[in-house]
C-alpha cells in the first residue's frame, strides 16, 4: 500500500523536494533485496544537504528514486522542480561535442532556441571559471574540468524549472570521488561558490564525512541496508573546534551503522 504525504500545502510549496515513507525493494519473493525502508526527508529551495552512509545503504538508490530514474515501492515523492538535475561520478560527456555544446544539450532538449541556448551555455561554463574552454572536446580536458563542464550541464537541466519561479534541485552522486586529492579539494570550493551563486537547492551523496560537513548545511544519516534515516546535524557555517568536534560525532555514529551492520 502506498504511503500517504503528511506534510501541508504551505510546507509543500516551501520545499524542493520532500520524501515521505519512501521504501523501494528490488526483485520479487526470497530473493528480493529492500533498499530503502521508509525515508523522510526534507530539502528547501537552495538548501544544501549531505546525505552520508556506508557502501550499499541505499544512497544512490534514493537520489535514483528523486530523481526519477527508478520508481519507489511505496511511499511519496513531491517535487516543485520539474526537472531535477542528475550529476554522477564520471562526467559522462558526449565525447563528440565541444564543452559548450555538451552544456547546450538540455537546453536543445527542452526546446530553447540556438542563440539563447549557446549564450546561457557561454554563461554557466564562466559561472564554473571554463569560459576559454568551450571549444575543446572532452579528451582535451583534464578530470576536474570535465567535472565542471558536467556541473555546468547539470545547472543547464535545472533552468526549465528556475524560469518559472520554482527552485531547482541538483543531485549529486559522489561527483568528486575519482578525483585527486588537490582537485577534489578545488572543486569542492568551487561548487559552494556556485551553489551560493545560484541558490540551487543541492541533495549531495557521499561516504566521506569531512566533504560532507564541509559542503553541507546539512547531513543526513542513512543507517546500513536497508536504508532509513537515523540521525542529522546542522553543519552551516561550523569552524575550527566546533567543525572538529562534529566531524568526530558523525564518525563515531557511521561506524556504530556500520559495525551494527556486520554483526547483523
Amino acid at each position: 500500500m502506498t504511503a500517504t504525504l503528511e506534510t501541508s500545502a504551505e510546507n509543500t510549496a516551501t520545499a524542493a523536494v520532500t520524501l515521505s515513507g519512501v521504501r523501494k525493494v528490488f526483485g520479487h519473493g526470497p530473493s528480493s533485496v529492500l533498499a530503502l525502508d521508509g525515508v523522510d526527508l526534507r530539502v528547501a529551495p537552495g538548501e544544501f544537504v549531505c546525505l552520508l552512509g556506508a557502501s550499499g545503504c541505499g544512497k544512490s538508490t534514493l537520489l535514483n528514486v528523486v530523481a526519477g530514474l527508478d520508481a519507489p515501492t511505496s511511499g511519496d515523492i513531491a517535487l516543485t522542480t520539474t526537472r531535477p538535475a542528475v550529476m554522477f561520478q564520471e562526467a559522462a560527456l558526449m565525447p563528440w561535442l565541444t564543452a559548450v555544446r555538451n552544456v547546450e544539450l538540455p537546453l536543445r532538449l527542452a526546446g530553447h532556441k540556438r542563440s539563447s541556448r549557446r549564450a546561457k551555455a557561454n554563461e554557466l561554463l564562466d559561472l564554473v571559471r571554463l569560459g576559454d574552454a568551450g571549444g575543446k572536446r572532452p579528451h582535451e580536458l583534464s578530470g576536474g574540468m570535465r567535472q565542471r563542464v558536467a556541473l555546468a550541464r547539470a545547472l543547464a537541466s535545472t533552468l526549465g524549472s528556475a524560469e518559472d519561479g520554482t527552485p531547482g534541485l541538483l543531485l549529486m552522486d559522489e561527483p568528486f570521488a575519482a578525483l585527486d586529492a588537490i582537485t577534489r579539494d578545488v572543486l569542492q570550493a568551487e561548487l559552494l561558490r556556485v551553489w551560493r551563486e545560484t541558490d540551487t537547492a543541492i541533495l549531495f551523496v557521499t561516504h566521506d564525512v569531512r566533504e560532507a560537513v564541509r559542503l553541507g548545511q546539512r547531513v543526513v544519516l542513512l543507517s546500513s541496508r536497508p536504508g532509513r534515516v537515523v540521525r542529522e546535524w546542522s553543519v552551516d557555517g561550523l569552524t575550527g573546534e566546533d567543525e572538529v568536534a562534529t566531524i568526530e560525532d558523525v564518525t563515531a555514529r557511521l561506524r556504530e551503522v556500520i559495525s551494527g551492520h556486520a554483526a547483523a
